[in-house]
Formats: C-alpha cells, structure tokens, sequence
C-alpha cells in the first residue's frame, strides 16, 4: 500500500498531466485529489497494520454460561471477501477511480481488485495501473492484484463473473440502479454498494439568514461552484427565509468565472437537467448570466417556493450536476420540517442557525428528520469537501446509496470488503493466527465478551 502510494507521488506529474487532457480539471484541484488518494492508501495501510480492522474475538469455552447450555469454545474475525470490482467515477479521476478509496479499502484487506474504468478517463485509468503494478510487483505483491477493464459490457459481464464477490460504484441513479439489479439478480447475488444520486438539502434559519446573510451567501457559492458543481455532495436545494436578505445576497455575491465540464456528456446533461427544471411552471430565475449555459457555464441560480416543493417535490426537488442551485423560500418554519420527512434518501444535510432560542428550537425539530433522511448532517458548515477519516460517513438512504450501513468515505469502508467466520472447538494449531490464545501476530483481541 505504502509501495503503491510512493509510486504514484513520484509519477504524479505526468498523471496528473494525462488528467488534464482527459478531464479539463485544474491542475490544482488535480494535485489535491491526487495528495487525497495516496494520504488514502497510507491511511488504510496504517489502519490494517496491526490488525484491529480484523475485530478478534475469543469466547473460551464455558461450562457454566447462563444462557441454559455449555458455551463452546468460539473465535471469530474478518476475513477478505474476495475479489472487488469497482465502478470508476467521472468526477474524481483520482480519488474515486483506479487507486481511489474502494479500491484501497479493497486491497488493505487482501482483496484482488478489478477496475471498470470510466470512458470520461480511459488514459489516466490505464496509466494510473501501470504504476500501481510496477509498484505492487516490486513490493512483492502478485502481479494481477489490480486490473482495469474498459466498456460497459465489459463492465456488466465481469458483474455476472461468479469470481467476483463485491462491487462499488459511484454515478448516476439509473446507472446505479441497473448494476445493483444485476448484482442481486446473479445465481449467487453480492453486496452491490452504489452511491447514486442526492440534492443534500441545506436548511437555513430565521436568526441566522438574519445576522449572516452576505456570509451564509458567499458560502453557498463557492460549495455549489466548486469543481464547477460536479460534486455529489454539492448542496443542490437551500430553503431560506421569504424575503430574507440572503436572497439580495445570493444575486449580488461574487461567483467564480465559468470552467469546462468534465466531458461533453455530462455538459449535455447538465443542460438539460437545468432546463428541464428551469422550465417548471413554480420555477423562476434567481440569478444567471450570458454564459450560464455556454460551454463554460457560469453560475445559475433558480428560485420556488416551499408550497410549489410540497406540491409537486418530485418534479422540483431533483439533482442538476453542475454550477446550479435551487432557491426554496419559506414563510413558516413548521413547513421545514415537512420538507426534511419527504425527503428521499440523501448523502448529506445542513442545518445554518445561530444558537439563539428560536434558531436551536427548530434546529430540535429539524434534526431528528434530517438523521432520518441523511447520511452525514451538518452544523454551519457546507457539505463539499469530504474529510478522509475515521469518523467520516458517506452515504445515506437510497437512492444516495444502496447500502445506507456503510461509507464509501473514511477507514470504515473498510468493512465492505470484510465478512465474518467464527471457528467453533478448533484447535490451536488450525486456528488462524490472529485468533490464537498466545497471539503471535499481537492482533487486538476482544477476550470472552
């Protein structure tokens, strides 16, 4: 892991120079996501080093266990599932794709990794495995540890391949939806973990749209802005106060100058997306320009009210991928929480209040629904921006993601490539290392409960 991350340090410039030609992604936001990778592989190589994520446990036998009968002597820990195959992500050529954190999770537990690259990346994907090979070989590694393949088909029939165990991905909702049909659906059906698609409401109170307005704006902004909203946790919906001076502050805040979309594909569908919601008869303009739907689309802003999102939430509440954003106005702050209970499943939700009396009492209110409906909630900070962490969670109910139990961010995705075997009456000698009373490895254990 630490072989592999060192490899890809080193050939950075020139992979990040590939990137360029295949994303139109800056070359500083490329250089980020690129630190974020290999800071990924060194962290999971930390985390598996001394073999808590194998969660030991040993119950000795016990003759006398209260349960009514003798207690067996019983060892169980995480095992490697078998081998991964990870869907690569368009937007993060780096972090989500061929070395991305799946595929580190992956392989810190002693999985087999299969990419499926993704068509927006193709050079960056194959060139991103050469150096992990050479750096996986020259570390002692097997040399098909990690492969890439390209095409959709491809894709799907490896899905089907009943050497495969697990599968990742991350895109779209019926994209998702499909590969998660065909995972369920094979002879032996396998834990599919899709992160597919989420508008991650922001929810501002009375006070603060009060006392911050131009803050709360300019915050907004720059998260729905950046990486030119191709994000998925990019805040899509902020619900604020009806005739509060954010909106003022909305139209007048800077935003940066328009930028390339990822590729001609996802610009086209952004187009359409904002159109098509643009077009809603509850919808009006907020703020755009002459070059919001150019071929470096600048900053839109639509605007609705919190009745027309009650009416028709289907029809208004949908994710645009790009530099957009809906503007929701609400009278009465009881309406905040019908919003947040209609909610499908999202990755993350924001709650922007002041601690006074009236912004924590709907904050009271709102936070029970929003753990209900998201996967990570947020207090006065935006959503984009994705710490890689131990205490991270990225995903949320569906359709955010199919398997809401688990992350796709953070040490503990590393559960998704783990199952558990317990070794009943075993004797020492074929037990696995990590379960043995005189515990060679020094693994932590968890010793009779």
């Amino acid at each position: 892991m630490r072989a592999i991350a060192d490899a890809l340090d080193s050939a950075g410039a020139e992979l990040i120079e590939v990137a360029q030609q295949e994303t139109a992604l800056a070359q500083s936001r490329l250089a980020g996501e690129l630190k974020r990778t290999t800071f990924q592989l060194r962290l999971f190589a930390d985390l598996v080093e001394d073999g808590r994520h194998l969660d030991a446990r040993i119950d000795h036998a016990d003759a006398d266990w209260p349960m009514g009968a003798p207690r067996p002597d019983l060892r169980r820990m995480l095992v490697p599932i078998g081998p991964a195959l990870v869907f690569a992500a368009s937007n993060f050529p780096f972090a989500f794709s061929v070395a991305g954190g799946d595929t580190a999770a992956a392989l810190a537990v002693g999985n087999a990794v299969l990419v499926k690259a993704h068509s927006g990346h193709p050079r960056l994907s194959d060139a991103t495995a050469a150096v992990i090979a050479r750096a996986a070989a020259d570390a002692g590694a097997p040399a098909d540890l990690l492969l890439v393949i390209h095409g959709t088909a491809n894709g799907v029939e490896a899905l089907k391949h009943p050497a495969i165990k697990v599968a990742s991905f991350t895109g779209s909702i019926p994209g998702g939806r499909a590969l998660f049909d065909i995972a369920n659906a094979r002879p032996e059906p396998i834990a599919f973990y899709g992160e597919l698609g989420s508008v991650n409401p922001a929810f501002v109170a009375p006070d603060a749209a009060a006392h911050r307005a131009a803050e709360i704006a300019q915050g907004y902004i720059s998260s729905v802005t950046g990486s030119q909203g191709q994000l998925c946790t990019k805040p899509g919906v902020l619900l604020v106060p009806a005739g509060s001076q954010v909106i003022d502050a909305l139209r007048e805040a800077d935003a940066p100058a328009g930028a390339p979309m990822l590729n001609d594909r996802i610009h086209s569908g952004y187009l359409s997306g904002l159109e098509e919601l643009a077009a809603h008869d509850a919808v009006t303009v907020l703020r755009d320009s002459a070059a919001s739907r150019s071929e470096e689309p600048e900053l839109t802003l639509l605007q609705t009210s919190v009745d027309a999102l009650l009416e028709d939430p289907d029809g208004i509440v949908t994710e645009v991928f790009g530099p957009a954003g809906l503007v929701v106005t609400y009278t009465d702050t009881a309406d905040l929480e019908r919003v947040a209970r209609g909610l499908e499943g999202q990755l993350t939700a924001t709650l922007v209040a002041d601690e006074t009396e009236a912004d924590l009492a709907l904050a009271r209110t709102l936070v029970p629904a929003l753990t209900d409906r998201a996967g990570r909630v947020l207090w006065n900070q935006w959503p984009t921006g994705v710490s890689v962490t131990g205490a991270q969670q990225h995903g949320g109910p569906y359709p955010a993601t199919t398997a809401s139990t688990t992350t796709a961010v953070g040490t503990a995705s590393i559960t998704r490539f783990l199952r558990p075997v317990a070794f009943q009456n075993f004797p020492a000698v074929l037990l696995p290392e990590p379960l043995r009373d005189d515990n060679p490895l020094g693994v932590p254990q968890t010793i009779d409960g």
